[in-house]
């Protein structure tokens, strides 16, 4: 059973939304948030990256960073760029990228669900990172970058949303990346009540992206809770998220630049991988199309890899994922990339920055090799996480990413 629960959302003015809506504060460094918010007084990074209004040099973990969040979010709020809807609404958020529509519901989610497992994770999460955020929305009192989780689709949900579709959207606007966002209120009582009614027919929801944002956010409603009584329908029992059906989604390869061949000569590499894997090269870029099957750029080559049937498990959910077969057999015994969450040796490089990212990096930044991905599919995703079991670092990059700014949900 999924709990959904409405709320009375803050959002921008719809004349300042799209100047407000900025990408995840975790997808761009300090360096770069004070590059995006030159001339941009709206920009949300300026709540979610406060450090972009502190001389440079500040500790971007500091307490006056914290503050300085919640003093610019406050402000937004006292000088009218946000409104506050009258009663508690869903929400429904549409990003088209490319042609490719995604739509999703805008809701409140249940701490204690994530905890009991009925939310399902697939990554682990680093203390550091959780801290950071778990400051950010204490101090700030609000959820401020919403979660994107997923739930296996259902006709009745999808029929619900798509009559509200219909309707005129408070926000129609195009980014400057050209992912389309637009914005629908429900705040009929049939179909909110209808919703959360079916909601509870879903078994569970699944986090596509946004795990450390998710542990943070349930942390926090936990130390609101303190050890005593408390109130159970307080707001800082849920937490900020949309929801979109699975068959909606698409997962972005994710691949792998290593800095150098671990000693090892060009030869000698190449005939350690042909031990594990089949190889050919290639006349041009190489982008993998189906399972098992991985590019390698070497010295200005790309070539084809795939995998030996008896490197792949039988029955082992997470062992059977490309990038947990490229890690096992050729990163770590090969590479010596024991392990890629702390190995500054390897990096990972998004999907949406193409293979010539790959290319750049080792004809001009002097890296050793790179690795070209197949997807992870939706349908790995959630069966891992149905086995309680974990995916190796980097294993899924989602596009496009959900703009934070749009919907604050206030703790208290």
């Amino acid at each position: 059973m999924s709990t959904i629960r409405p709320f009375k959302g803050f959002r921008p003015t719809a004349d300042k939304v799209a100047k407000v809506a900025a990408l995840p504060y975790d997808v761009m460094s300090s360096a770069e948030a004070r590059e995006m918010v030159k001339g941009d007084e709206y920009s949300f990074l300026h709540v979610d990256r406060a450090e972009v209004d502190l001389p440079e040099g500040t500790d971007i973990y500091s307490e006056q960073v914290y503050a300085k969040a919640a003093q610019n979010l406050n402000s937004m709020i006292d000088n009218g760029i946000y409104i506050q809807d009258e009663k508690p609404v869903f929400y429904i958020y549409r990003l088209i990228m490319n042609g490719r529509a995604q739509t999703g519901l805008v809701v409140c989610t249940s701490i204690d669900e994530y905890i009991d497992g009925t939310i399902k994770k697939h990554e682990l999460t680093r203390e550091s990172k959780e801290i950071d955020r778990i400051k950010h929305v204490d101090t700030c009192n609000a959820n401020t970058g919403p979660i994107f989780l997923t739930y296996r689709a259902n006709k009745d949900i999808d029929s619900i949303i798509a009559k509200q579709c219909e309707k005129a959207p408070v926000y129609d606007f195009t980014s400057d990346d050209g992912v389309e966002h637009t914005v629908w209120i429900i705040d009929e009582k049939e179909d909110t009540e209808s919703l959360i009614r079916l909601f509870k027919d879903v078994p569970n929801l699944y986090i596509a992206d946004g795990h450390h944002r998710n542990a943070s956010a349930v942390k926090v409603g936990l130390k609101r809770r303190g050890d005593g009584d408390y109130d159970k329908n307080a707001e800082f029992n849920f937490y900020l998220s949309v929801l979109f059906p699975s068959n909606q989604l698409e997962i972005m390869d994710y691949n792998r630049v290593v800095k150098d061949l671990n000693g090892l000569s060009e030869q000698e590499f190449l005939e350690k991988v042909k031990e594990k894997f089949v190889v050919e090269q290639n006349a041009g870029i190489c982008k993998p199309s189906k399972t098992h099957s991985f590019g390698m750029y070497l010295n200005k080559k790309w070539y084809a890899l795939t995998a030996k049937e008896s490197i792949v498990p039988k029955n082992d959910c997470v062992g059977a994922l490309d990038v947990s077969i490229l890690q096992e057999n050729l990163l770590a015994p090969i590479l010596g990339i024991g392990d890629p969450r702390t190995d500054e040796r390897i990096d990972f490089v998004g999907g949406i920055r193409g293979l010539d990212e790959l290319v750049r990096r080792v004809d001009k930044q002097g890296e050793g090799v790179a690795f070209s991905m197949f997807p992870t599919s939706m349908d790995e995703l959630m069966e891992v996480a149905d086995s309680n079991k974990i995916m190796p670092p980097k294993s899924t990059w989602f596009e496009p990413k959900l703009r934070s700014g749009i919907f604050i949900h206030k703790l208290s």
